[in-house]
């Protein structure tokens, strides 16, 4: 546990040292009125965490100082903390990869250089490690050694891999996957599918078409789209997310390239203006280097080294 937390710090170090890191100096001295909270404003509305977020942030900040309930640095930083933790803590679940009839089927969807292919060797290591029996399908038949890429995934992580030549129907592998998942009991099946935008509609008419034949073998309700998000996009994220929910559905997302960006704070703003939840963020290429996303952990690490 120590190690997992010391990990989302020091992947957190740009965000937090560009942006939250300066709130307690910015507060030093001082008492909390309108050109205090002016700055901080402008300083929230940097660290990418949108305008809804920061306009609810200082509201609370405004009438807890008129109140008197806050008045020392220490104690607006633990206020800010707790929005943050708060507003992250919205539309959470719980994750489960127990289906009522045959697997658990995620489709792990978004755009051109996102991390998705990366994102499923992790996904498949992590619920291996937690004693799930884990295939993958390599449903991305159009980029370049993508299916390559996913066997070696496979091999390190050490799970069964469903794939076929450059140039296959993405379908066609999908319903040969999930059928020889359900054979052989498997609790989940990630399909790693292309990368698209909202913009080539044979891409996303490809992923409608998996998902319809995945249902000839499992239910419906075992079909879930993640949607794989690269996090120093910044407050384009947002945006990207409205496309997807929009066009194919997404029943939660996974953050990535969390490390060494200084957009870290744009997860604030995904969780206070969309209704779909944040699952896992990637912090690094290592098979490791995935987290289930914690509220409490990641707010405390945007402000705490």
């Amino acid at each position: 546990m120590f190690s997992k937390i010391k990990r989302l710090r020091e992947s957190l170090s740009k965000t937090r040292d560009t942006v939250f890191g300066k709130i307690t100096s910015l507060f030093a001295g001082r008492k909390i009125d309108d050109d205090l909270l002016d700055e901080l404003e402008e300083t929230l509305l940097k660290s990418d965490i949108g305008v809804a977020a920061t306009e609810r942030i200082i509201e609370n900040l405004r009438e807890q100082s008129a109140r008197q309930k806050v008045r020392e640095g220490d104690d607006v930083v633990k206020l800010l903390q707790d929005d943050i933790t708060d507003i992250l803590q919205k539309n959470r679940h719980d994750i489960s990869v127990n289906g009522a009839d045959g697997p658990i089927v995620w489709l792990i969807t978004g755009v051109n250089g996102s991390g998705k292919t990366t994102t499923v060797g992790k996904l498949a290591n992590y619920f291996k490690n937690d004693g799930r029996n884990v295939m993958i399908a390599a449903c991305d038949t159009f980029r370049a050694a993508a299916v390559e890429q996913l066997v070696i995934w496979s091999e390190r992580s050490g799970v069964d891999i469903v794939r076929a030549q450059t140039g296959a129907d993405p379908a066609a592998i999908a319903f040969d996957a999930v059928t020889a998942a359900k054979a052989r009991g498997v609790d989940l099946l990630l399909i790693d599918t292309a990368g698209r935008l909202h913009t080539k509609t044979n891409l996303m008419a490809e992923l409608e078409k998996i998902r319809r034949v995945t249902e000839k073998v499992v239910p419906a309700e075992n079909i879930l789209a993640k949607l794989v998000i690269d996090g120093t996009t910044g407050q384009n994220a947002v945006s990207q997310v409205k496309v997807f929910m929009d066009a194919v559905g997404c029943d939660g997302l996974i953050i990535t390239k969390l490390d060494g960006t200084a957009k870290g704070g744009v997860i604030v703003a995904i969780a206070e203006e969309l209704s779909v939840p944040v699952e896992f963020i990637g912090l690094g290429e290592g098979l490791e280097d995935i987290q289930i996303f914690d509220a409490a952990g990641y707010a405390e690490a945007l402000f705490h080294a």
